[in-house]
């Protein structure tokens, strides 16, 4: 078994699981259907292409910084100058998380690794206008997802970290909600609508997923030293040496 190790961290992100009509919500941590998405762009697929071999995969995400939740009201007019309905949009704003994807295919997981370092399609964050702020891929390793985000060092953004430095404590729980079978959880829990089984714009169809909830202990390594750096967030392509979501395309 395998697990991929993704990297989540942008200004806004938004992970739909209801959103119906005029208002779009977000869930507070991304959405299987998202992060199948996001792959799937990754590899060049189409909308109309199936996408049996990526809803194979088990999922966990855990959540390094707690993003703000924000409301943005929308107004528009179509060709004709006619005003459209209103609109209530929300996201997550300087929110981070780190995924795993788990699978026991091998070379699904080498695949998807090798995709997300040279995508076919621009990668977002839930929305096509929510780009990502550092890499995407951290790295693909042995192991389930579990045991990765229980081992996976601290990923908050510098500025995050050195807030902790003050509340001196050397470990921090960072929640963690993943696949009810990936925890061993066979009882109650909690059901999201965000099981794609086709992206088809004619068609989208979407199931139940049973998802659990747990906190993992990480090191708190803002207190060993100050954070004056992030590979992650200084990764040079970009305007004045940031990351450049397109760079790769």
């Amino acid at each position: 078994m395998k697990t991929l190790i993704l990297l989540l961290a942008g200004p806004m992100q938004s992970w739909g699981s209801r959103s119906r009509f005029t208002r779009r919500e977000t869930e507070e941590m991304p959405t299987k259907s998202g992060i199948i998405g996001l792959l799937a762009a990754a590899k060049g697929m189409r909308r109309s292409d199936p996408i049996e071999e990526l809803t194979g995969i088990r999922l966990a995400v855990r959540e390094e910084q707690r993003g703000r939740l924000e409301r943005d009201f929308q107004t528009a007019i179509n060709r004709d100058g006619k005003s459209m309905p209103l609109t209530d949009r929300f996201y997550l704003a300087d929110a981070r998380f780190t995924a795993y994807v788990e699978s026991e295919n091998d070379e699904l997981i080498e695949g998807l690794s090798e995709a997300l370092i040279r995508p076919t399609f621009p990668l977002y964050l839930g929305r096509r206008a929510f780009a990502p702020s550092a890499p995407v891929l951290l790295r693909a390793q042995q192991g389930g997802a579990m045991e990765a985000a229980r081992s996976e060092p601290w990923r908050a953004s510098t500025w995050h970290k050195n807030l902790w430095r003050y509340r001196a404590r050397p470990h921090v729980e960072l929640r963690v909600q993943a696949d009810a079978d990936v925890l061993g959880i066979h009882g109650p829990t909690r059901v999201l609508d965000d099981f794609p089984l086709s992206f088809n714009m004619e068609h989208r169809r979407y199931r139940a997923r049973a998802v659990a909830e747990e906190y993992v202990e990480v090191t708190n390594d803002a207190l060993v030293q100050p954070q004056v750096s992030d590979s992650h967030e200084s990764t040079a392509g970009g305007p004045n040496g940031g990351h450049d979501p397109m760079s790769s395309l």
